[in-house]
């Protein structure tokens, strides 16, 4: 009689276990994101308030009226992009939001960059430019424009980094969803680590291609192929700060790359990370909401949402203004001054 060999692993647990493998990645970007949102949810209390910030509390601009007519475009560009982003999740079930990664990454990328932009204007930096703003953002980030929930950043050279205003940053990252506050902040901190780390390899990629910028040995005179802590050290200035908008950043990736592909086959919860998604996103234009309304005055920044597009009309606009912006303006004078 034959026996029966029954296999100590089967063919549907071979299939998990590659499935499982094969959604690491895509796990780890939802735990990063995740993370923001639980520590920005954590860390956000009465204290560490705009409204407490003395960057905030010193905030003005002269804006004239062409100055509000660009930041309102810039801040319609911002709330439409964010009303997509909105729709979307709404739709909510679990195989479309799978699906609707190819736009829902860049749209969450591009509504906190509008809204970004129209701060920015109001505070002097006037600029479509990507990398000038990058620079812009990690400057204010580091003299304090943001409240302690995303005040976070990483400096240093490559091998040599640092995380600031995170103290549980350099714990290790685990593979799962944070469920304390340490778990959240080692994610980020990797987060961060990561992404200068990117940053760096592709700054040195690009210094090397160019012939006037090139680092060289010194004996031959050749590029370099090979570089040293003291070489990494030599361009640590052209990378700026990593925040959390060079993490953001990270959602730009191509429809047509391979990366958003295993992000769609993957086994992670897509509704998860939408909702985390969504909650940066409105933290985040909440607070550049509130610069703008400052810089312009709550009574022009009301004027502005009531007249609104339609679609827009009683929306998580109005809702924010009424929730967030209007309390934290309430104790301050109007500071626009229409020039002349």
């Amino acid at each position: 009689m034959e026996t029966n060999i029954i296999p100590l692993i089967t063919e549907e647990q071979k299939l998990a276990e590659e499935t499982w493998r094969k959604s690491i990645p895509a796990q780890v970007f939802l735990n990063y994101f995740f993370a923001i949102n639980y520590h920005i949810q954590e860390a956000d209390d009465a204290m560490g308030g705009l409204q407490h910030l003395p960057f905030f509390r010193a905030h003005q601009a002269e804006l004239a009226e062409t100055d509000v007519q660009a930041i309102t475009k810039m801040l319609h560009a911002c709330w439409s992009t964010e009303y997509a982003l909105r729709s979307t999740a709404e739709l909510g079930d679990e195989d479309y939001l799978r699906n609707a990664l190819h736009w829902t990454f860049p749209q969450a990328y591009h509504t906190i960059m509008a809204g970004l932009q129209a701060f920015l204007y109001t505070a002097g930096v006037r600029s479509n430019n990507p990398s000038l703003i990058r620079r812009e953002v990690g400057r204010l980030v580091v003299r304090n424009a943001y409240p302690r929930p995303i005040s976070f950043y990483a400096a240093g050279a490559y091998g040599d980094f640092s995380i600031h205003r995170l103290p549980l940053a350099g714990y290790k990252a685990g593979l799962h969803i944070a469920g304390k506050e340490i778990d959240a902040q080692a994610q980020i901190g990797q987060f961060l680590r990561t992404t200068r780390k990117i940053k760096a390899q592709a700054t040195r990629q690009q210094v090397q291609a160019n012939a006037n910028t090139a680092i060289r040995s010194q004996k031959t005179g050749k590029v370099l192929d090979k570089w040293t802590a003291a070489h990494w050290q030599q361009i640590t200035w052209r990378l700026g700060y990593t925040t959390l908008f060079d993490l953001l950043g990270r959602l730009r990736i191509s429809q047509t790359s391979r990366e958003i592909e295993r992000f769609v086959e993957a086994d992670i919860d897509f509704k998860l990370f939408h909702y985390s998604l969504l909650n940066i996103v409105s933290y985040l234009n909440g607070i550049h909401e509130t610069y703008v309304a400052k810089a312009m005055g709550l009574e022009r920044y009301q004027q502005l949402v009531a007249e609104l597009p339609r679609h827009l009309q009683h929306s998580f606009v109005e809702e924010r203004l009424r929730t967030r912006v209007a309390p934290t303006l309430r104790d301050d004078e109007p500071t626009m001054r229409m020039a002349a």
